[in-house]
């Protein structure tokens, strides 16, 4: 009995120390410590790897943000008529476009008949007026007439003038020339022109409506100074500068790209703390119209760095790596930081003090070494 009892317990410390023993003899059977690939022949022609050495290229940091296509008010024109009056007729819809000098509407109004009747009847009593000022001048000079009678014809003369010139002002606030008005030619009803080339925003009028002095007909937008207002938050304002390139594009266009440049950096910070930056389109496109929401991508730094093709960097276990060559199919797993990537490369640092700029990488299909490394190591 006492022979069974030791029997049984050397086979269990045999047991114990050969399964101690297999463990072992596989460390980092996770893959953690695994930081090398062998690759076959057959494998290494099957995976179509590229290798290649560190490259120095200017990279161009870019800060991703978003704002509104935006009018400044100077370009938005309210249209509106001095002397109001009935709504005749229009043929403005929003978004047509229109060109400086188009007739936009016309107006009626007995006012108008009224104003052109006195600017005549005024305009002929100063030739009246004027042939008696100079014939009383004529008069004083032979003292056939007083200085009293001389002075009378100039004041009603002088006033006369004022009176002639004023109603020409106001003709001309309603587009009729007071030069070329004639008995013949008083109408009726006048015409509201296009101040600027752009297009319709809004239409506040019906036919039939009349309109005061101070209500909005129409409401314009001249385009050619159309631009991008960016909210840049805070933490990112400090990036910007007067002139970096800026490249936007709309939502449901995102491959239509639009150039534009920084012109202004607002100095104060919103509620939202957030700046307001203004860019200027290279190009008036338009179908950009104000209100419409944008991304953007702006160019804020250029470096000269370190760089490898993007595709050679794999990311692992929330980590960066590069693979190195160290013999024909051997490769090795390098941790890496990697900086912006910009035109298919990215900035890379190490992480150890090793030289990079002696070593060769592979720069294509590094992600199917990784996934034979992780294949060979049972790591899924």
């Amino acid at each position: 009995m006492q022979r069974f009892f030791l029997w049984a317990a050397l086979l269990t410390a045999t047991a114990c120390g050969s399964k101690q023993h297999q463990e072992q003899e596989q460390p980092g059977s996770s893959g953690a410590d695994v930081t090398e690939v062998t690759l076959t022949e057959a494998q290494l022609q099957q995976a179509k790897i590229d290798t290649g050495r560190l490259m120095h290229r200017t990279m161009t940091s870019r800060l991703q943000v978003n704002g509104l296509v935006d009018v400044p008010p100077q370009s938005m024109i309210s249209v509106s008529f001095p002397l109001g009056g009935y709504l005749k007729s229009t043929r403005l819809l929003p978004g047509l476009r229109i060109r400086k000098g188009e007739v936009l509407a016309v107006l009626e109004d007995p006012q108008y008949i009224q104003l052109q009747q006195d600017y005549l009847s005024a305009r002929a009593r100063l030739r009246f007026a004027e042939a008696d000022y100079r014939r009383q001048q004529e008069l004083g000079t032979t003292q056939a007439s007083s200085e009293k009678m001389v002075q009378q014809a100039q004041a009603e003369f002088e006033r006369l003038q004022v009176e002639v010139k004023g109603l020409g002002t106001k003709l001309q606030l309603i587009n009729i020339n007071p030069a070329t008005l004639t008995v013949e030619s008083i109408s009726r009803s006048v015409q509201v022109y296009s101040p600027i080339n752009g297009f319709v925003s809004k239409v506040n009028v019906n036919i039939g409506k009349y309109v005061s002095p101070t209500e909005v007909l129409f409401e314009l937008v001249d385009p050619s100074d159309i631009h991008l207002n960016l909210t840049v938050f805070e933490k990112d304002a400090a990036l910007l500068r007067i002139g970096q390139r800026v490249v936007a594009y709309s939502n449901h266009k995102p491959d239509e790209k639009h150039l534009a440049d920084i012109f202004l950096i607002s100095h104060n910070i919103n509620e939202d703390r957030a700046v307001q930056v203004h860019c200027h389109f290279d190009d008036y496109d338009p179908l950009l119209l104000p209100g419409m929401y944008m991304n953007a991508v702006v160019e804020v730094e250029q470096t000269k760095a370190p760089v490898l093709p993007a595709e050679a960097v794999v990311r692992w276990q929330n980590k960066h790596y590069v693979f190195i060559v160290k013999e024909k199919n051997l490769f090795e797993l390098l941790e890496v930081t990697p900086g912006v990537t910009d035109g298919g490369y990215t900035i890379i640092q190490p992480v150890t003090d090793r030289k990079l700029e002696t070593l060769t990488f592979v720069t294509r299909n590094a992600y199917t070494l990784l996934m034979k490394m992780k294949n060979n190591t049972g790591d899924e």
